[in-house]
């Protein structure tokens, strides 16, 4: 019955949100909601190495791969994104392996870790703000507006359509989280986060595991910032990718609940009401102040609310089990 009732209401929420578009129309608002859609996907991406102790700094360089060869394939070769999008991320998960199997081979774990994806999202920035006379540095880049097919460039003027779009991007990333939690691969990968040598021992390939699970949240990353760059039409280095947009996810997730399949979204709520907020009421005032938020919020909430909001309410929702006195 309880399972019955979950997917009930999932079915439910489901079918309110594609209804939504069709009965609030505002442009705004249904913006904001494709922002918020588009980058719960990138944060549900991040958290499938995260609820592992696998902690990357390194995704905000897989989101710029994304965004940027999809766009760059677009203007100099004339590759349709339904093209590009592929590409871009088979380049972010080479880059991913390229990465990943020196660092779980030779045991690269915990800060070392961290400090080499770190230095990877740095790279990435670097080099598309070096490269300027073909991304534009950091001015920007926009991709260039189709002629002819919008379909074929996938860039639509409609905010009902891209809702939609990222509203099933947005499903496909949550089914993903749940076929992860549901498979071996999870119990495998919780072994490994506990102990490496006790799950060697008991036959996991440790390699393997953690590879299949970076390949993976890299290629979802790469797909949000494509994803992102075709709505938006405008890329910077600093809102695609590198440390910033790293720490955001890191952030996000955490927040929202790292060990909940909706948690990302929860942050994803937060962090874009929050950046919309300090834009409307500080202007340009405001820049950089929401990754200071970020900030003391992320410390704030690993020391006070580990679950993050969304997995606490849950813990509090549970029935609490009675023990007997003879117990």
């Amino acid at each position: 019955m309880m399972g019955q009732g979950r997917l009930a209401a999932w079915g439910i929420g489901l079918a309110a949100l594609i209804a939504l578009p069709f009965v609030y129309r505002d442009p705004y608002h249904l913006h904001i909601l494709v922002l918020i859609l588009i980058w719960s996907f990138a944060y549900t991406s991040w958290s499938m190495m995260g609820r592992f102790g696998l902690v990357s700094l390194g995704h905000g360089g897989f989101m710029g791969i994304g965004a940027y060869v999809t766009a760059l394939l677009w203007n100099h070769l004339g590759l349709s994104p339904w093209i590009g999008i592929p590409v871009s991320m088979i380049a972010a998960g080479a880059l991913a392996l390229i990465v990943g199997y020196p660092c779980f081979r030779f045991r690269i774990t915990g800060h070392y870790f961290v400090l080499v994806t770190l230095a990877l999202s740095g790279i990435v920035l670097q080099v598309i703000t070096a490269t300027r006379d073909y991304t534009g540095g950091s001015l920007g880049y926009t991709p260039n507006r189709a002629s002819g097919n919008k379909l074929l460039a996938l860039q639509f003027d409609d905010k009902t359509t891209w809702y939609l779009i990222a509203l099933a991007i947005w499903l496909f990333g949550i089914v993903v989280w749940h076929w992860v939690d549901r498979s071996m691969a999870r119990h495998a990968l919780e072994a490994i986060s506990e102990d490496e040598d006790a799950a060697a021992a008991a036959g996991v390939d440790v390699t393997a595991e953690k590879l299949k699970i970076t390949l993976l949240s890299a290629l979802m990353t790469a797909l949000a910032g494509a994803i992102y760059c075709q709505y938006q039409m405008f890329i910077t280095p600093d809102t695609v990718s590198g440390i910033a947009v790293s720490l955001q996810m890191v952030f996000a997730a955490i927040v929202g609940g790292l060990f909940v399949s909706l948690g990302p979204t929860v942050g994803a709520i937060i962090t874009i009401l929050l950046a919309e907020s300090l834009r409307i009421g500080f202007g340009t005032k405001a820049v950089g102040w929401d990754n200071l938020v970020y900030g003391v919020l992320l410390v704030l909430f690993i020391i006070f609310l580990p679950k993050g909001i969304l997995g606490s309410v849950l813990d509090r929702l549970k029935p609490q089990r009675k023990v007997s006195p003879n117990s």
